[in-house]
């Protein structure tokens, strides 16, 4: 694959089969479409890339589109009726205003409250954000078989409902919006789990910045919009100080604020002073607060707030008790209670996809490192390592696994 190709799929697979999808009110064969298209691109620009690789690809995914509906009626022996002058991406899926950023609008688009809730976000991260199955069967701690069931149930659904791709207006938005959060949710914390920034899904990163900030301009008195937009500002504040000069990641407690970059600080706290006037109390408005309690930390001369973070993942628990928030408040436990009642709890966890995820086996590696098992913590980083993580996480589990011999 050519490095344009490679760029113009992952940044503009979303909007073109969105748009494909609008076009001929098929999922399936949006996906299908695209695939033929970026097959054809492999050879077609071996000499010279395409002066606009995403109207090529989308041009020829929508002959592609044509061919098979053309191919398929032969076979059922029906006419092909005559096509609608075609539009292009612009009008079907970008023209209008009310939401001023294409990836959002796309988003609002997928997040129809007619698919069952439990596939909203997934369906809108395999076709807006370009995250696989697996990556996505991770993200919601479920095996990567009944991921896909579910995708393939949302596609039915569309199909056999004729549900409309159209751009929803305001009055729509109270019923996506929990679904368009959660997409978001995800898709950041896809890029945050690259500390270094040098996968393919680093960019969602800022643009996920640009995407919050446009969210709370739209919706200034949904609080958890106001949430999301804190958290992730707290969150990308800190990247400076997340990894080594030589490509390692570096744990947030080790971090030295110094490096953390105090304009998004000042914006997140803008923003998490107007979620609290709400006077709500949500789980994404608590994960903002622990945010902003690490950004606090003025040197790593200040104590880590450990007993202020466990304070609230413990009020966490009452709103959203689930194993990732069980395993994140694990850490804090260890530094506050020691290692033997985190491991303890960790233990105690019953999700069986935490197999794949790879955050369980390095906190869980840490914790037998402490408690001077060696060859179990050995055998836990081998684990996390075997899920395959970005460089800089590789690195510093490799150097953590190094100490174990």
């Amino acid at each position: 694959m050519t490095s344009a190709l490679d760029r113009a799929a992952r940044a503009d697979s979303g909007r073109i089969i969105a748009a494909l999808a609008a076009r001929f009110r098929d999922l399936d064969l949006a996906e299908d479409a695209f695939a033929d298209a970026c097959l054809k691109a492999v050879s077609a620009w071996e000499d010279a890339d395409p002066h606009d690789p995403a109207a090529w690809l989308y041009r020829v995914a929508e002959r592609s589109a044509l061919d098979r509906l053309r191919r398929r009626a032969v076979r059922e022996r029906a006419t092909l009726p005559e096509p609608e002058p075609e539009p292009t991406v612009e009008e079907l899926m970008m023209a209008t205003p009310i939401i001023p950023d294409e990836r959002l609008r796309l988003i609002f688009v997928c997040c129809h409250p007619a698919i069952h809730p439990d596939a909203r976000a997934a369906l809108t991260l395999r076709l807006v954000c370009g995250l696989t199955t697996e990556e996505i069967a991770q993200a919601f701690l479920l095996s990567e078989p009944t991921l896909a069931q579910r995708l393939v149930r949302a596609k039915r659904k569309i199909a056999g409902a004729g549900i409309s791709f159209d751009v929803p207006g305001p009055d729509a938005w109270p019923d996506r919006i929990d679904a368009v959060l959660s997409t978001i949710d995800i898709a950041y914390a896809r890029a945050h789990a690259d500390a270094a920034g040098t996968g393919v899904y680093a960019g969602y990163a800022r643009e996920m910045l640009g995407i919050t900030a446009i969210l709370a301009e739209m919706l200034p008195r949904e609080a958890d919009v106001l949430a999301l937009a804190a958290t992730v500002r707290f969150a990308e504040a800190r990247r400076p100080a997340r990894f080594t000069p030589d490509g390692m990641m570096v744990p947030l407690a080790d971090q030295d604020p110094a490096l953390w970059d105090t304009t998004l600080i000042a914006d997140g706290r803008r923003y998490l002073s107007l979620f609290l006037a709400q006077g709500r109390t949500s789980a994404r408005g608590l994960v903002a607060l622990l945010h902003a309690e690490w950004c606090l930390r003025k040197s790593l001369a200040t104590p880590a707030p450990w007993r202020a973070i466990l304070t609230i993942y413990d009020a966490l628990l009452l709103v959203r008790d689930d194993p990732i928030t069980r395993l994140n408040r694990a850490v804090a436990l260890a530094e506050v209670a020691g290692p033997v009642a985190a491991l303890k709890e960790i233990d105690e966890l019953h999700a069986p996809a935490l197999a794949a995820f790879q955050p369980f086996h390095a906190v869980r590696a840490d914790l037998l490192a402490r408690l001077g098992m060696r060859a179990a913590a050995r055998a836990a980083y081998d684990a996390a390592l075997a899920l395959k993580p970005e460089a800089a996480e590789r690195r510093w589990l490799e150097s953590r696994r190094e100490r174990m011999n």
